[in-house]
């Protein structure tokens, strides 16, 4: 019932509209309006099952003659015919297409104007006009309809917005009523814009209805009246709402019996201005608090952003309790890892399980453990480091001595190899328990840590800057860049953000980070472009652009005759304007050094991307590989550059030689580290270096350091490379390590050079 009752007032609406522009004319001889806004409204999706029928009545009542008729049925058919064939074969119309039709409806006007004698000037003028204000009827209900009432409009979008106001402005002049319906629907309008909206709005309004009431009879008596009554109305803009009504009347009251303005004075002159100021009175508060809201484009948010910075606040806390709750439980779990015996407690113990088991009842105990209580002690000691060692004892381990005076020579051989082994296993158990306990630790001490660093970066008070948004949103209207919505803030002493939202077809265009770099006061760059929930509408994000970029190369070539490549690599954007770089070389080549090598890389990848510590990150990979325990070990070479200093740390674990190529000179970074999963415990080895201009960073496997005679060997060789693309020079140096080998590829091969610029 409802969407029926929606559908009648669309419909009389639009039979409204259509009578005013049918009546809407220059200088009473040229009539383009109402035609095009036929055709704009359909281009615009309303309903065609609606227009078409308003668009008859409203031309109807003006002009009712055959011809008349005539000329409205085939606008109306040139209209409808096109517009439901493309939605039968599903194909959108396109622009030059309505422009075509929109041509083609007025044929029947020219034909009736030709063999009528009508001017040809007023003939070709209606049409020409007509597909003018088409133009601009689109240009303004496209974003409208795409953005809504309230988004911020380009200057070629409001000029065409008030071209529609002109057209309307002139036909409201030509309704012949007892009194203005003009003067009526404009001084409630400036009540409502004064009430509601900008000083700026409500002159504009005023002086475009202005304008609109001189077209037909090119008569200027409107123009000041709306002026005065702007002026009147905007100066008691923001006071008591019963003041603006008053002042309207009062202006006018000046118009009629001061200035003169009108030719002649009835009491009905003064009529539409009473009107509209009961009406307005009688408007109620909700009404109006809407109406704010949808006529501006500059709101504060206030309430939002402060909404947003009390839920970091709570949120900061949350984090900083649960990194304190990680911290906590990291304590515990380090207790519980057991503390490994040593290799003489071990002895001593499993020396004691032999007493018990072997010794026990026979008749030569006392003999042999008081009398010779150290000797035997000490052999039994010896066996079980053999057996260790070895793996087992055998008869000719035994001493003679104790061979033929101890009558379970053979069940304590078998003794002590079967503790041994035991205790082996055992080992083994408890050590892959600790390390798993140990693993948990790190983590726990790792999340810790980074509960506390988000803690701290989120209860930090985001500093929001209305001006700056404004401004943007302002420029780049100017530029027909099209913003419905900015935000702007601080996040750190030297780093600023900014959010927009902006059509889909402005996110790529140069333009957008230019201004937004000028009014920040610094290069912004978009880090960030993703889509909205409203269609045709995308977030871009920019934040205050590093001091330094980088750009990179990789080259690579599998061990000749191995198919699979053992090693692997990670090139991945960090949070902060970091980046990492990562060659990860398996021991070995083939699936399983491939797989390895993958396991480790991917490991370190997203552990970085987590946020972890450069030690938790290598201990923790270490640890988790070394539980494998099948002997396929991995070297990993990390570089991670921090793009707004020009900082790199490298981070090594068994990797061969780095080398930082600069202009004049190249650094060598050495690694004594050894590879991950060999040793539970194992440091990583880490270096800071400061990075210049034009520096290039270079890694590799050893498949290709291993090459070259010596790292200075290499390093002169970097030295006389000319280029200074990355691609190019990681080319370069696998073409020198291959042809080092008469061009067969030894081992693995993989290059990854990083220029910063």
């Amino acid at each position: 019932m409802k969407s029926k009752l929606n559908q009648v007032v669309l419909f009389l609406g639009y039979v409204i509209l259509f009578y005013v522009l049918s009546l809407a004319n220059i200088y009473g001889q040229i009539f383009p309006f109402a035609f095009a806004m036929l055709f704009a409204l359909a281009w615009a999706n309303q309903k065609v099952y609606l227009l078409a029928p308003a668009y008859f009545i409203g031309q109807i009542i003006t002009y009712h003659t055959f011809q008349d008729i005539i000329i409205t049925l085939v606008s109306i058919l040139t209209l409808v015919v096109p517009y439901y064939i493309h939605i039968l074969i599903s194909k959108p119309m396109k622009k030059y297409e309505l422009f075509l039709f929109a041509f083609l409806s007025q044929t029947a006007f020219v034909a009736f104007g030709v063999l009528g004698g009508a001017s040809l000037v007023s003939i070709i003028g209606s049409v020409i006009f007509g597909l003018a204000f088409l133009y601009c009827a689109i240009t303004i209900f496209e974003p409208i309809i795409m953005r809504g009432l309230s988004s911020k409009l380009t200057v070629s979008e409001m000029v065409c917005g008030g071209i529609i106001f002109i057209a309307i402005g002139a036909g409201l002049t030509e309704i012949n009523l007892p009194f203005s319906i003009l003067k009526l629907l404009v001084s409630f309008s400036l009540l409502v814009l004064g009430h509601s909206s900008s000083i700026s709005i409500t002159l504009l309004f005023a002086g475009i209805m202005g304008i609109g009431s001189i077209l037909p009879s090119n008569n200027p008596v409107y123009v000041a009246p709306f002026m005065i009554w702007a002026l009147a109305v905007i100066i008691f803009k923001g006071q008591n709402k019963f003041l603006l009504p008053l002042a309207l009347i009062g202006s006018e009251a000046l118009n009629v019996f001061y200035f003169n303005l009108y030719y002649g004075f009835t009491v009905l002159e003064i009529l539409p201005v009473l009107i509209a100021s009961l009406i307005f009175l009688c408007l109620p508060k909700g009404f109006f608090k809407q109406l704010s809201v949808l006529l501006s484009t500059r709101n504060e948010r206030l309430a939002v952003k402060s909404v947003v910075n009390r839920n970091r606040e709570l949120l900061g806390r949350r984090l900083s309790s649960l990194g304190e709750v990680f911290c906590d439980i990291n304590e515990v779990f380090k207790k519980l890892i057991k503390k490994e015996m040593s290799e003489e407690e071990v002895k001593d113990m499993l020396y004691e399980e032999l007493k018990d088991c072997i010794c026990k009842g026979c008749s030569e105990q006392k003999h042999c453990h008081r009398t010779f209580g150290e000797d035997t002690k000490k052999i039994f000691k010896e066996l079980i480091s053999i057996a260790f060692e070895r793996g087992k004892i055998t008869l000719l381990d035994l001493p003679s001595y104790l061979s033929s005076r101890c009558g379970k020579a053979g069940q304590l051989i078998g003794e002590i190899n079967t503790l041994t082994s035991q205790y082996k296993s055992y080992r083994t158990l408890v050590g892959n328990v600790d390390t798993s306990k140990m693993l948990i630790s790190d983590q726990l001490s790792g999340m810790s840590g980074i509960m506390k660093n988000l803690a701290s970066e989120v209860d930090s008070l985001v500093s929001f800057d209305s001006s700056r948004e404004n401004k943007i949103i302002d420029e780049l209207a100017s530029n027909n860049i099209i913003c419905t919505d900015a935000v702007v803030y601080e996040k750190g002493a030297r780093s600023t953000l900014a959010s927009l939202i902006v059509r889909e077809e402005d996110k790529n265009k140069l333009k957008l980070s230019q201004i937004v770099s000028k009014i920040c006061g610094g290069k912004m760059a978009v880090y960030d472009v993703y889509p909205t929930e409203r269609a045709g509408l995308i977030n871009v994000n920019l934040k205050t652009a590093p001091m330094f970029d980088c750009v990179f190369g990789l080259a690579c070539q599998p061990k000749s005759g191995g198919g699979i490549s053992g090693d692997s690599h990670a090139i991945e954007r960090l949070d902060g304007d970091r980046f990492l770089f990562a060659i990860c070389d398996g021991m070995g080549s083939g699936e399983g050094a491939s797989e390895k090598s993958q396991t480790a890389v991917g490991l370190v990848e997203n552990f970085y991307k987590a946020g972890f510590d450069n030690d938790i990150i290598l201990s923790s990979v270490n640890k988790l590989l070394n539980l494998e325990r099948d002997d396929i070990f991995s070297s990993i070479d990390i570089a991670v550059v921090d793009l707004k200093n020009g900082i790199a740390d490298f981070v090594k674990m068994g990797a061969s030689t780095s080398y930082i190529r600069g202009q004049e000179a190249c650094k060598i970074i050495e690694c004594n580290a050894l590879p991950v999963g060999i040793l539970q415990d194992v440091k990583a080895f880490t270096k800071k270096v400061v990075l210049n201009e034009k520096d290039l960073i270079v890694l590799c496997s050893d498949g290709v350091n291993d090459t070259f005679g010596s790292d200075s060997q290499m390093r002169d060789f970097l030295l006389t490379i000319k280029t200074a693309n990355p691609q190019e020079f990681a080319d370069e140096i696998l073409k020198k390590a291959l042809a080092n080998n008469n061009g067969y590829a030894v081992d693995d091969m993989t290059v990854l050079v990083v220029k910063i610029f």
